[in-house]
């Protein structure tokens, strides 16, 4: 059942100062090439880590703390055993709202967010229902607000082997959703792991068609392995997912590298949205190291868009968490930082923190683009696991903008 319920948290009372310049027309196209090259060849500036945009600037703070959960809701936990984590001890009355691993943009001033498969595995989240939240951020009170939200169902039946719930809510341990899109008729692309599959969903959180797989590629997860070897690593499907600015194309890309592939490199695919089918379009993402992850993705225009990459490292030990600028029409995908998360100036010490502010979070999963030079930020928690902000206690759900020395010069759908 859908419950209608507000959660506001006080936090320090915060200002946002978040400034826009025009949307201007995607820039002239340089050839486009596929592919993998050196990575000399794929635009990376190193050094101050800061390229050619120059340090961004943190514009608003927001949190929700890790202990917020859905009211009225099933208890959840319990195969976490019983020691305390982080100080938080499960077993859990209800079911936290926690693990932001996407975000979707609503246009006035809420934003539905997709919570992951729970605790970080298939065999302790049976207990964890798959949801999608809308949040309300309250910058200037430092505030997030929880409004609604939905859990995801298959109550027609359109997955083919067994759920874990008699009543056909999805949970944690069915799938690993990662990453969602909302497409121009209102319902939701959402991208899992454990498949890796694509979940066609309505705007009410029900699945309208059978999980889509990506050919050729299978976790171990997987339930149609079938004794098959899996060629992508546990829990590194579907990481990261854009949209089309013309609505049309789903671009996945996967968080793990594929058997076969070279080391550090990771998969974009391209999904035709009309046909319901992979066009066969495929390019290559290179990561700085191969210890590091994807976050999330969003398009730009018809041949940019954003990329969070990250390490995976928290709190003092986090050395990497990047937002590139990523050109498709470039060999190896031509990559330009844009903004340092453990860099940014904070002059107005938004937050109660310093004049330099660090994101320094294991897991940094959602991206949206706010105007023309400034993003929305949000961390995954992992809850109760991560401490990357006070070491032992877990980590809140934090809400940042952030805004770019340059403009993006963005395709105007993308403010739309």
């Amino acid at each position: 059942m859908r419950r209608r319920t507000t959660i506001t948290i006080g936090a320090a009372v915060l200002a946002l100062a978040v400034s826009s310049a025009p949307a201007m027309a995607d820039p002239a196209p340089a050839p486009a090439t596929l592919g993998s090259g050196s990575p000399a060849a794929s635009g990376f500036h190193s050094g101050s880590g800061r390229g050619d945009f120059g340090r961004a600037v943190l514009t608003g703070f927001a949190s929700l703390p890790a202990l917020t959960f859905v009211p009225g809701s099933e208890p959840s936990g319990s195969q976490l055993g019983t020691a305390p984590v982080n100080g938080v001890t499960p077993p859990f009355t209800g079911q936290p709202v926690q693990g932001f691993s996407g975000i979707v943009r609503r246009h006035d001033g809420t934003f539905d967010v997709l919570s992951d498969n729970g605790y970080g595995a298939k065999n302790n989240s049976a207990d964890f229902l798959l949801r999608v939240h809308r949040i309300k951020p309250d910058f200037r009170r430092g505030e997030v607000a929880v409004l609604d939200g939905f859990d995801l169902s298959d109550p027609e039946g359109h997955v083919t082997w067994p759920l874990t719930r008699p009543d056909r809510k999805l949970t944690g341990a069915d799938f690993d959703v990662e990453s969602i899109v909302r497409a121009f008729d209102g319902t939701y692309w959402i991208g899992d792991e454990f498949g890796p599959f694509l979940l066609h969903f309505s705007a009410s959180g029900e699945l309208l068609e059978a999980p889509v797989p990506l050919p050729g590629v299978k976790a171990p997860e997987n339930p149609l392995l079938d004794g098959e070897q899996p060629n992508l690593g546990r829990s590194k499907g579907f990481e990261g997912m854009a949209r089309s600015v013309d609505g049309r194309t789903l671009y996945p890309l996967l968080e793990g590298t594929v058997t076969g592939d070279p080391a550090g490199t990771l998969r974009i695919n391209e999904f035709n949205l009309r046909r319901g089918t992979y066009t066969g379009r495929r390019w290559t993402y290179r990561l700085e190291s191969p210890d590091n992850a994807i976050g999330d993705m969003i398009a730009v225009d018809r041949h940019r868009f954003l990329v969070i990459e990250r390490d995976n490292l928290q709190g003092d030990a986090a050395k990497t968490k990047h937002v590139y600028l990523v050109d498709i029409r470039h060999k190896d995908l031509r990559k330009t930082l844009v903004a340092d998360l453990l860099d940014l100036a904070n002059p107005r010490r938004l937050g109660g923190f310093g004049e330099t502010f660090r994101f320094p979070f294991q897991t940094i999963e959602d991206i949206v683009i706010l105007d023309d030079r400034t993003l929305g930020i949000l961390d995954d928690n992992n809850f109760p696991f991560s401490s990357g902000r006070t070491a032992g206690k877990p980590d809140d759900n934090e809400f940042i903008t952030v805004r770019l020395s340059h403009p993006l010069q963005a395709d105007p759908r993308v403010h739309r």
